[in-house]
């Protein structure tokens, strides 16, 4: 139970958040969809009113779907047609992206400013009964093995003790939590100082498209947002103006935007400035605590990876969370989020490294290939369509995958376990359409058998059958075989065999249970 100081004990709650950002937000709404019980706190006063991470990937909107959340974002964000790349003032490569990857996700690019989603999940989480916790700190708190005790302040400064079964760490890149269970943050700070600012401009390079200037070894960006003449400008700076970035002001950065790009700016409704770090924690999971977000891992802005991968923690860790709090799953299936999740995030980090890198690099000649051969690469590379696939599965998150996790088996066609379900729409069906709830479901692309059927139903497992076209073999999938799918739709199981046998050893294989 938890205990308010001087007053009467208070019911418990299954998880503790602490962090009611993008992370923090999506946890708590998955896990209360779910049934279980969630205390999410924040130490700030109010939700933030300013964009931040804007950027929402093709990954993170077909997750969406299990909530209904997709139509929102896709209703209130800003469709990204194509990217535009400057140097000396004029475009030098545009690379579209209509019908870019359309085989392979019904989503594109989008940018959704980050004060909208936050809004988006609050209101969702707060239909269901959860109300974030305003002004109420994480001072502290002690694993005793069979739950969590956490010491926390009110916002009248008063202390309490909660107690919970897990405590979820979603507090920032200076996290408490994770300073607390002493899992490190290995890695690095670059040079330069990052400057974003919110403004409404007209110009050239305010036609709603990306548009990224090549000219200087400092990254500059300009990112469409939803309102005519609305963008977000993101870059660095790294000359003596870098040695006391508090006193930055916008007027001291947007010279380059106005003349190589030619922005009239208007008005700056936000500016900020802000250094970042490429590093990833040890460990995202301590006992009973786990790490989520930038309190597990932080990187460069490029690619706009950060929200989404913090949200993919989120989706990954919650279906678990509830599998052991009511008895369906082992500990050792939480592990599984530590294994799954941190090898993502390394990966994830060198790649935005190494890209920042290059677009960042100093000297004559990665200026010369900065701005006179990366076009032409880009131009040429992106009329294949294999390339295009490639570099969008990339950075759209599509193509993250566990086939190293200890609960992902088998393989049928060219899918194996721990992969993402590849998306397969034919005339009057799109197989995302199941992506509606969040629990186990079975896909079949062609005829199941009597025996299969008869298993999902004993079960209480969803079974979704796809009469068998040429265009499941396309995408990789085998016919009449069967994929077991998670409840954060990933394939746990892919098979050829319909055999309930084969379905009951998995689970059991695994330390999990259909049984309620």
């Amino acid at each position: 139970m938890r205990h308010v100081a001087g007053g009467e004990p208070l019911a418990q709650g299954d998880v503790l958040i602490s962090g009611a950002g993008p992370t923090g937000l999506a946890l708590a709404l998955w896990l209360t969809t779910q049934g279980v019980k969630v205390r999410i706190i924040d130490k700030t006063e109010a939700p933030g009113t300013t964009s931040r991470a804007v950027a929402i990937q093709a990954r993170t909107l077909e997750l969406y779907r299990q909530l209904d959340l997709t139509r929102d974002v896709l209703a209130q964000g800003h469709h990204i047609p194509a990217i535009n790349l400057w140097v000396q003032g004029r475009k030098q490569a545009h690379v579209s992206f209509e019908n870019f990857a359309a085989d392979l996700t019904p989503y594109g690019p989008l940018t959704y400013a980050q004060d909208q989603h936050e809004r988006l999940l609050v209101q969702r989480l707060e239909a269901l009964g959860v109300s974030v916790e305003r002004q109420t700190e994480l001072l502290g708190f002690s694993d005793a093995g069979h739950q969590i005790s956490a010491t926390l302040r009110r916002p009248d400064g008063q202390q309490e003790t909660c107690e919970a079964a897990y405590l979820a760490g979603c507090d920032g890149a200076r996290s408490l939590v994770r300073q607390s269970i002493g899992t490190g943050f290995p890695g690095g700070t670059y040079d330069q100082v990052f400057y974003v600012a919110d403004v409404t401009a007209t110009g050239p390079a305010f036609d709603g498209e990306l548009h990224v200037d090549l000219d200087e070894a400092d990254f500059l960006a300009i990112f469409p947002l939803s309102g005519q003449g609305h963008a977000r400008l993101i870059g660095t700076v790294r000359d003596q103006r870098a040695d006391h970035p508090e006193h930055l002001k916008f007027e001291d950065v947007s010279q380059r935007a106005i003349q190589n790009m030619k922005v009239d700016v208007r008005q700056v409704s936000w500016f900020s400035t802000y250094r970042v770090h490429h590093r990833v924690t040890e460990h995202f999971r301590k006992g009973r605590c786990f790490l989520l977000g930038d309190a597990a891992h932080v990187h460069s802005p490029a690619g706009g990876q950060g929200m989404n991968t913090g949200l993919g923690d989120a989706i990954n860790l919650a279906w678990k969370l509830k599998a052991a709090l009511t008895g369906q799953a082992s500990d050792a299936l939480l592990d599984t989020y530590q294994t799954e999740r941190r090898s993502f995030a390394l990966k994830l980090v060198a790649t935005t490294d190494r890209v920042f890198s290059f677009a960042t690099a100093e000297g004559r000649v990665a200026d010369f290939i900065r701005t006179r051969v990366a076009p032409v690469i880009v131009h040429t590379l992106f009329r294949f369509e294999a390339a295009r696939d490639y570099v969008f599965s990339a950075v759209s998150q599509i193509a993250v995958a566990y086939h190293d996790s200890a609960i992902s088996a088998g393989r049928a066609g060219s899918v194996r376990g721990g992969d993402r379900l590849p998306w397969a729409p034919v005339p009057n069906a799109d197989n995302f359409d199941t992506f509606v709830t969040i629990g186990w479901q079975i896909h079949v692309y062609g005829v199941a058998t009597p025996t299969l059927i008869d298993w999902c139903r004993r079960r209480d497992v969803l079974l979704h059958v796809f009469a068998w076209q040429d265009a499941y073999a396309t995408a990789g999938l085998a016919r009449d075989a069967v994929y077991l799918l998670r409840p954060d739709t990933y394939v746990a199981l892919a098979t050829t065999a319909q055999t309930p046998e084969q379905l009951d050893a998995y689970f059991a294989n695994h330390g999990m249970s259909l049984v309620r």
